[in-house]
């Protein structure tokens, strides 16, 4: 698969994951608050304690990604939470942080049914996982706001996965193009420039320059290839050169571009 399109896929997921997010903590703390992927592929270096979530996906999409806070961030937006678990002595920044991704996970499942299905998630914590030759998205809060810097980290499975989906929804866009067949009849009188090919040659300007009356030109072709027939440049044909009444023809005996079929399919 094209890496280009990997990247594009992914980025779109954590897009749409970043504003779930960002939905679900603003209505926890009650007040605005946005998660954004940044521009940057080049995660930023941190020296703090990761807070690490493991969260799978099943149905229309199947994977796994990871999702990496950082302290004291993680206990500042905590604290903004009424009710938190971790008030309790029992209770953890983690703990409090796997819920509301479990909610968000509920929210980017709503937004992403039109595109891929019915999708599940399961969040956990977890703690202690290298992310080495994983693809990585930061993700940061604007400023101003909680600094809640974030790392997405995405398995090769459901990297597969995304830009699959990303490439079938392309060719399905092609394919809505196409013409329609009562369309295409509007314009079935239409004419177009075809013309024959018997050979073709590169010379030097010096040599065209030196053309005269009387000067052979050396095509790139035998008397027993064949001839092509060109429209808009492009060979669609080739036949065997014919005479008809005084005029030279073709008589075809190869199709080489389909064209109704790339029209009408």
């Amino acid at each position: 698969m094209d890496k280009k399109m990997n990247k594009i896929a992914v980025r779109a997921f954590a897009v749409a994951f970043a504003a779930a997010v960002s939905e679900s903590v603003g209505k926890a703390i009650g007040s605005p608050w946005s998660l954004d992927v940044m521009d940057t592929e080049e995660p930023p270096t941190l020296n703090a304690a990761p807070v690490q979530l493991r969260v799978s996906v099943d149905g229309g999409l199947a994977g796994e990604f990871f999702l990496e806070f950082y302290e004291p961030q993680v206990s500042e937006l905590v604290s903004n939470l009424p009710n938190r678990e971790a008030s309790s002595p029992t209770g953890s920044p983690g703990k409090a942080i796997c819920a509301l991704i479990s909610t968000a996970t509920t929210v980017l499942s709503a937004s992403l049914e039109g595109q891929y299905g019915e999708l599940t998630f399961k969040v956990e914590c977890v703690q202690g996982l290298k992310f080495g030759g994983m693809f990585v998205v930061p993700l940061s809060a604007p400023a101003g706001q909680s600094e809640a810097t974030a790392l997405l980290y995405f398995d090769g499975e459901i990297m597969s996965a995304l830009s699959a989906r990303a490439v079938g929804e392309e060719t399905a866009g092609l394919d809505s193009r196409a013409i329609n067949p009562a369309n295409l009849k509007l314009v079935m009188d239409v004419e177009l420039n075809v013309s024959l090919r018997f050979g073709q040659r590169q010379l030097p300007l010096r040599e065209v320059l030196e053309l005269t009356s009387g000067s052979v030109v050396e095509l790139d072709r035998t008397v027993e290839e064949p001839v092509e027939l060109l429209l808009d440049g492009k060979v669609v044909a080739r036949g065997e050169a014919v005479i008809v009444d005084g005029n030279y023809g073709l008589r075809v005996t190869e199709v080489t571009h389909a064209l109704g079929s790339d029209l009408l399919r």
